[in-house]
């Protein structure tokens, strides 16, 4: 028994991982589950480079003000 919750332990992450990537590949081949993975990407990126762009508003204000003078 302590070998087996040892390896619960130690491959737990990894066996709750494998389960959740069968689930969602079978989620993607036969639904168009990936338009909703695309949106949720996009709705992920957008919040980091909104927090990126209010954390470094200066540096990105003379980023794209150098960026524009090269046009």
């Amino acid at each position: 028994m302590d070998g087996f919750t040892a390896f619960i332990n130690k491959y737990g992450g990894a066996i709750v991982g494998l389960i959740v990537g069968i689930i969602l590949a079978v989620l993607i081949v036969f639904t168009n589950f990936y338009k909703v993975i695309l949106g949720i990407a996009l709705i992920i990126a957008c919040v980091w480079l909104g927090a990126y762009i209010q954390r470094n508003k200066d540096s990105v204000k003379e980023k794209t003000k150098n960026f524009i003078d090269k046009l």
